[in-house]
């Protein structure tokens, strides 16, 4: 069964499905992109011999500080605080990896704290930042954005059918009461939109909206797993865990993108060869009902495997993403040129979170 750590009390979400996933060898090179606690990191290094390498990764400073607590003095581990959009340009991957594991979306921690105003359940300052030291909290941007701009963000990340009615009376109320708290800002949703029969909170798609745009989780993804699969070693894994069905699509394609050829087009009078650099490994797996019973949180988590293949040369894969050529040339990406996904310094006006420290 999936352990807890005693000093966090955090249960790792499908942690024995993620440790078989990546399939860890002792001598083997792995990185967490999303350390959070470190529950899925501590069982990648407990297989680890002397030879192993650890590389962790967290945009949010108290998880950096964990990691360095609890593993600044092992030879083995590298710690970076940064988006795991960043692996590429960490000079610690440049050798390659044996596996990556991106645990996606916000983490226990950061819900449970009522001042990271992650949760309208515990009320708190509007921030939602996973890096708080960089770019603009979720009240900032309320205070400013225009109607059509928050409208857009609410129906693009949260798919939320009233996106232009709460956008039009966050708009209409803002002058009057300024929207610095979470209370604040989930009361003003439930006004407009009553629960009713809802088992969920009215607020909850227009929080991950927020937050997801704030943080360009989305945008992010995207550069991160084209980094993750140029950095991997044939026979590398990747290992996803996704909480909702925009990054689940994401991962989804991604991997199909890499793995199966594309549909023919009869209007092409020439078929266009195509070599796959990933294999899906058991499709999309859930927590089973023991972890449910132990962490409801799981309910919606969905972890995807994919392992890279060996590359066969004078072949070019038709995917998308920096792969070998990006990699090669030494340029750099970035997510205005990759995200399929409208991102914070494109569409809409909210400022970069910055990088690493």
């Amino acid at each position: 069964m999936e352990r807890t750590h005693a000093r966090s009390g955090h249960l790792p979400v499908m942690y024995r499905q993620v440790l078989d996933g990546l399939r860890v060898h002792g001598n083997g090179a792995y990185l967490d992109g999303t350390f959070g606690r470190g529950g899925h990191a501590r069982g990648v290094l407990d297989q680890l011999d002397a030879g192993g390498r650890l590389l962790v990764m967290d945009k949010d400073p108290e998880a950096i500080a964990v990691a360095e607590r609890e593993f600044g003095g092992d030879a083995r581990v590298s710690i970076y605080r940064g988006s795991f959009a960043e692996l590429g340009h960490w000079d610690a991957t440049a050798a390659g990896l044996d596996g990556v594991l991106l645990d996606l979306g916000v983490s226990s921690p950061q819900l449970d704290v009522a001042e990271r105003g992650f949760s309208f359940g515990k009320d708190g300052p509007l921030d939602m930042r996973m890096d708080p030291d960089s770019g603009q909290s979720a009240a900032q941007w309320l205070a400013s954005a225009t109607e059509k701009e928050i409208a857009d963000v609410l129906w693009t990340y949260g798919e939320e059918r009233q996106s232009r009615k709460i956008a039009r009376t966050i708009v209409a109320r803002r002058d009057a009461q300024p929207l610095l708290r979470t209370a604040q800002l989930a009361d003003l949703i439930a006004s407009v939109m009553p629960r009713g029969e809802q088992k969920i909170h009215p607020a909850t798609r227009s929080f991950q909206a927020i937050r997801i745009f704030i943080n360009r989780e989305l945008a992010d993804l995207e550069v991160g797993l084209d980094a993750a699969l140029a950095r991997l070693k044939p026979g590398g894994r990747l290992a996803v865990i996704s909480f909702h069905s925009l990054e689940d699509r994401i991962v989804k394609q991604f991997i199909a993108r890499h793995s199966k050829a594309p549909p023919a087009n009869r209007r092409m009078p020439v078929e266009v060869a195509f070599t796959p650099t990933l294999l899906a490994i058991d499709g999309a797996q859930k927590a089973d009902e023991a972890e449910l019973a132990a962490n409801p949180r799981a309910r919606s988590a969905v972890l995807r495997v994919a392992e890279k293949l060996a590359e066969q040369p004078g072949i070019e894969n038709r995917g998308s993403g920096i792969g070998k050529g990006h990699a090669a040339s030494g340029r750099s990406f970035s997510a205005h040129s990759l995200s399929r996904f409208p991102i914070p310094d494109s569409r809409f006006p909210a400022t970069p979170t910055g990088g690493a420290r």
